[in-house]
C-alpha cells in the first residue's frame, strides 16, 4: 500500500471515529426526544416483532386509533414503509437482549450513517478528487442536523445508505463496456428495491442517475435494455407493496396532505420554511450558505459534468412535490444532506486550494474557519433541544404500567395523539380519546393513564378504581366500577 493511499484511509478512518462519537451522544435517553411519536411508531412495530413474530408483511404498532388513517384499526397495523430497518432492529434486538430496543434502534442508524459516510466519499472521490471526498465526509460527519438524525429511529438513515449505495454501484456499472448484467447493475438494483420499498422519495434520485447514462452513452444509453430493466425492476417490488397494503386501508397513514397542505406550494411560507428555516438556518447555520453557494457556482469538472447539479435539482423537485411533508416535518430534508455536504465540499475546496489563484491565501483560510465553525455553532444552537426530554413524565408513568398492568392491557394514554407516551407502557391502545370513555371500552380499552390532572381525569375518580396514583401520574382500571 503507497503512502498516499495509506494516509486516504486513514483520513477516512479518523472521519469515521469522529462520526461514531458524536452520533453517541445521548444514546441511552428514553424515546421522548424530538419527534419522538414518530420513532416511537418505527420502533414499536420492531417491539411487535418480538412480541408477535417477525411478520413483514402484517406489521403492527401500539397506535389502534381512527387517528393515522381515519379508520379503526383494532389490528393495530402500520403499512408505511416495508419494515427492512424494523427486522434489522429487533433481529438485533434477539440476538444481543444485554442492550435495550431502543439502543439497537439508534445504533443500527448509526452503523447505516457510516456506510453512508464511506460510499458518499468514494461518489466523490470518482467524479472529483480524494480531498473533496474527504471533505463531503468530514461534513456529512459533523453537521448538527446529520448527528441527530442518523441516530434516530427512522428508516430515513437506512434510506440515505440504500440510496447512495444505489447511485454509487449504478456508476460502477456504467463504467463496463459490456451492456449484460454484472455485479454492479446487481448490487444497485437490490439496494434501489429496498430504498424505494423504504421510502418512495428515492425515486427522485433517478434524476442524476439518467442523467449519467446520457453522460456515459448518449441518447442510445436510454435505450439500452439493461437500463430499461434496471428502472423497471427497481419499480416492481414498491408497486407489489403499495397493491398488498391496498387491503389494508386502516394501517394506512392518511398522505395526501404530504403534497400541498393548506395549499403550501410556492407560497412565502413555503420558501420561509424550506430555504430560511430548514436549509439557511438548521441545517447550514447561516454561515455554510457560503460555501455551500460556491460550491454550487463553481465551474463543472470534466468528470462530473452536471452530475451533482442535478442531484441537486432532483432533491428541489421533492420539495416541491412534497411541500406539505417538508414544510411540517424537518426530518423530510434528511435526503438533501449528501449533496448539500458535497457542495460545501466544493466551496471548501476552492477556499482551501483554489483560493491562491484568486484571493489572498491567508484570508481565503481564515473566512473557511470562520464560516466552518459559526455554522456548527449555529446549527447546534437549534438542534442541542432536540436530544432533550421535555416531559419525562411519560417515561415514569409508562414504566408503572409496564410493571403493574397485565401484558394483553388495552390502555388509553392521551398525549395530544403523540404515540410516545403510550410506547412507554408497552401497551396496544389510544394516544387520546378519539371518542366517548364508554366507546373506547365497547373497543378494548381496559386501563387509562394519566399525566395530566385535568377535569376529565378528576371524573374518573368518582367512577373507576384507581390503580396508582402520585403527583406525576393517575393510573386507573375501566373493567372495574364502582
Amino acid at each position: 500500500m503507497s503512502k498516499k493511499i495509506f494516509n486516504e484511509y486513514f483520513l477516512l478512518s479518523i472521519i469515521l471515529l469522529l462520526a461514531f462519537i458524536l452520533r453517541l451522544y445521548k444514546i441511552n435517553t428514553p424515546l421522548a426526544d424530538w419527534h419522538s411519536w414518530r420513532q416511537a411508531d418505527t420502533s414499536a412495530v420492531s417491539r411487535n416483532f418480538l412480541k408477535y413474530g417477525f411478520n413483514l408483511l402484517h406489521p403492527r404498532f401500539d397506535d389502534l386509533s381512527n387517528i393515522p388513517s381515519g379508520k379503526e384499526n383494532p389490528q393495530g397495523y402500520r403499512f408505511v414503509e416495508f419494515p427492512f430497518y424494523n427486522l434489522v432492529q429487533a433481529g438485533a434486538a434477539r440476538s444481543f437482549p444485554q442492550m435495550s430496543l431502543e439502543w439497537w434502534g439508534r445504533m443500527v442508524s448509526i452503523i447505516f450513517s457510516l456506510g453512508s459516510l464511506v460510499f458518499l466519499y468514494f461518489l466523490v472521490k470518482k467524479y472529483l478528487s480524494k480531498k473533496v471526498g474527504l471533505l463531503t465526509a468530514f461534513f456529512f460527519a459533523v453537521l448538527p442536523y446529520n448527528i441527530f438524525y442518523s441516530r434516530v429511529i427512522l428508516p430515513e438513515p437506512m434510506m440515505v445508505f440504500t440510496s447512495l449505495g444505489m447511485i454509487y454501484y449504478f456508476s460502477r456499472y456504467l463504467e463496463k463496456k459490456e451492456i449484460a448484467v454484472n455485479l454492479f447493475w446487481l448490487l444497485s438494483v437490490i439496494l434501489a428495491v429496498i430504498s424505494l420499498l423504504l421510502k418512495p422519495i428515492t425515486g427522485f434520485l433517478f434524476l442524476p442517475m439518467v442523467y449519467l447514462v446520457w453522460q456515459k452513452q448518449g441518447f442510445s444509453g436510454l435505450k439500452n435494455r439493461s437500463v430499461f430493466f434496471y428502472f423497471l425492476i427497481s419499480l416492481i417490488p414498491l408497486f407489489l407493496w403499495r397493491i398488498w397494503i391496498s387491503q389494508y386501508p386502516s394501517g394506512i397513514p392518511a398522505y395526501s396532505w404530504l403534497f400541498n397542505e393548506a395549499g403550501i406550494r410556492f407560497k412565502g411560507a413555503f420558501f420561509r420554511w424550506i430555504f430560511a428555516e430548514r436549509l439557511g438556518k438548521l441545517i447550514l447555520g447561516y454561515w455554510g450558505l457560503v460555501p455551500f453557494a460556491i460550491g454550487i457556482l463553481l465551474k463543472k469538472g470534466k468528470k462530473e459534468g452536471w452530475f451533482f447539479h442535478w442531484w441537486l435539482i432532483s432533491v428541489l423537485i421533492y420539495f416541491t412535490v412534497f411541500a406539505g411533508g417538508n414544510v411540517r416535518h424537518d426530518y423530510y430534508q434528511v435526503i438533501a444532506v449528501p449533496i448539500i455536504s458535497i457542495f460545501l465540499a466544493k466551496g471548501a475546496d476552492f477556499l482551501l486550494r483554489a483560493s491562491k489563484l484568486f484571493f489572498e491565501r491567508s484570508v481565503c483560510y481564515l473566512l473557511f474557519v470562520i464560516c466552518l465553525f459559526f455554522m456548527l455553532a449555529f446549527s447546534w444552537y437549534e438542534v442541542r433541544g432536540f436530544f432533550n426530554i421535555n416531559h419525562p413524565e411519560i417515561v415514569e408513568a409508562g414504566k408503572a404500567v409496564d410493571f403493574l398492568l397485565p401484558l394483553n392491557a388495552k390502555v388509553i394514554a392521551p398525549y395530544n395523539g403523540d404515540t410516545a407516551f403510550l410506547y412507554h407502557t408497552n401497551r396496544q391502545g389510544w394516544p387520546m380519546m378519539t371518542g366517548s370513555l364508554e366507546h373506547l371500552i365497547d373497543m378494548g380499552a381496559t386501563h387509562y393513564v394519566s399525566v395530566n390532572f385535568d377535569e376529565f381525569t378528576q371524573g374518573l375518580l368518582n367512577n373507576y378504581e384507581v390503580i396508582k396514583k402520585t403527583d406525576k401520574y393517575i393510573i386507573f382500571s375501566l373493567i372495574t366500577n364502582h
